[in-house]
């Protein structure tokens, strides 16, 4: 079993990853690491026969600057990147701030995931995967892939767009005080003891489902009433009011995909990547591990420290489900809907609870209210555009701007300006569009 893992968020994955193979007893499992940097191979190399070594395992991990040597025979590809996100996002800030003081401009569109921002983000996204699926027709084109670059719903469609298997997953619906960890903080029990169960699109999801692992205690209602009260946020509230359903995940991050609100101000410095300040220290607990081994006291200490710090996102364990037809019940997976939610197409990309029963995929019907459906409608639809677009498709670029609903009241011939504006400030990467510049 060859998994080919690509992206710069892979190596703070990495030590998850070979826990979830450590734990399935997965000693044919061959890790290859796409990595330009020589330094860091050794770091991540080093490290990972460590682990290797304490565990028992036989499989093997391996790190080239090569894509086809990396990619040729994969069975399994996954993608944790993003271009640049962290300094091309304040690019989308800057250039969507009022030229004049007191002027705002569209300042309420610098979004990660939704509206003007989110469009940029996705197109970005485009250049890295558009020629990733490329080499992956060649050398791999059986490979199923599970992507855990932002926006989820988005890059995981791209996949799909070139005819890969994709699946994706994100952990929205577990940060903040709306989030799955604040629901645990709120009701006084262990985050393991909760069992949770959401539905919905990836960034905009909402409970279904909330008990007491151990003792069955049903905590939905709860949750609800706590919801009613505000003591998740005022859009919370209102969204329950609105829609009669409870959203879970940062409220913020909801209102991204939405018309602008009075109480939206979207976050002006976003966490998009791995901080350099985590990221020398998680080197330095790598290099431990490395020199002195998982025997060791210290050793150990830097593993411990490292498994506190890995994002909370499980890929291997969703790879390994898929590959060998095996048993699983992982939430918030991103997948096509197929019957999950009801009267919502079955082409769009949602973010649901995977059941997988010997490799088969089963789905539990769901409804939501009538107006909650329309909107998720309306948004699956603008990721499907937003994804095409990102292959350069300029007709689905024009169809996002005139449907997107987080650009509503909006308008949109001079968003489309705008858009044509950003696509040439970023034509150094935006290759998918070079040629309608010249022609512009």
């Amino acid at each position: 079993m060859k998994l080919a893992l690509i992206g710069q968020d892979i190596a703070p994955l990495l030590p998850s990853m070979l826990t979830d193979l450590y734990q399935a007893h997965k000693a044919d499992a061959d890790l290859w690491i796409e990595e330009k940097n020589d330094v860091m191979q050794e770091v991540l190399l080093g490290y990972a026969h460590a682990c290797l070594a304490h565990s028992g395992l036989s499989g093997s991990v391996h790190a080239s600057h090569s894509r086809r040597e990396i990619l040729e025979g994969a069975d399994c590809v996954i993608y944790a990147g993003d271009c640049m996100a962290s300094s091309r996002f304040r690019q989308d800030r800057e250039a969507l701030l009022g030229q004049e003081d007191g002027d705002a401009g569209l300042s309420d569109q610098a979004r990660v995931n939704g509206g003007l921002g989110g469009l940029m983000h996705t197109l970005r996204q485009g250049s890295i995967i558009v020629p990733l699926c490329e080499d992956m027709r060649k050398y791999c084109p059986s490979a199923i892939v599970i992507s855990l670059g932002q926006p989820v719903a988005r890059t995981t469609e791209l996949f799909a767009l070139s005819g890969f298997a994709a699946y994706g997953i994100g952990n929205s619906a577990r940060r903040g005080p709306g989030g799955i960890d604040g629901f645990a903080r709120k009701l006084g029990v262990q985050l393991g003891d909760v069992q949770a169960r959401w539905r919905g699109l990836t960034g905009f999801q909402f409970l279904t489902a909330l008990r007491n692992r151990k003792t069955g205690e049903d905590y939905f209602d709860r949750i609800r009433d706590m919801t009613a009260d505000g003591a998740f946020g005022r859009m919370p509230r209102r969204w329950l009011q609105q829609y009669g359903a409870v959203c879970v995940g940062s409220g913020p991050e909801h209102a991204e995909f939405m018309e602008a609100q009075d109480d939206f101000i979207p976050d002006a410095n976003p966490t998009l990547a791995e901080t350099v300040e985590h990221r020398k220290d998680r080197i330095l607990q790598m290099n431990t591990v490395r020199e002195k081994g998982l025997d060791d006291p210290d050793g150990k200490i830097a593993q411990l420290t490292l498994l506190t710090r890995t994002p909370s996102e499980r890929p291997i364990s969703l790879a390994l489900a898929l590959l060998e037809k095996g048993s699983l019940v992982m939430p918030g997976v991103t997948m096509r809907n197929e019957t999950n939610l009801a009267l919502l197409p079955r082409h769009a990309f949602i973010e649901s609870t995977l059941c997988l029963t010997a490799g088969e995929r089963v789905d539990h019907t769901y409804t939501f209210p009538s107006a909650l459906t329309d909107l998720m409608g309306d948004i699956a639809q603008a990721h499907h555009l937003a994804a095409l677009a990102a292959t350069g498709d300029r007709s689905s670029l024009r169809e996002y701007v005139e449907t997107d609903p987080a650009l509503s009241g909006l308008d949109r011939l001079y968003l489309m300006d705008v858009v044509s504006a950003m696509i040439r400030m970023h034509n150094d990467i935006l290759f998918q569009f070079n040629e309608d510049m010249d022609e512009e």
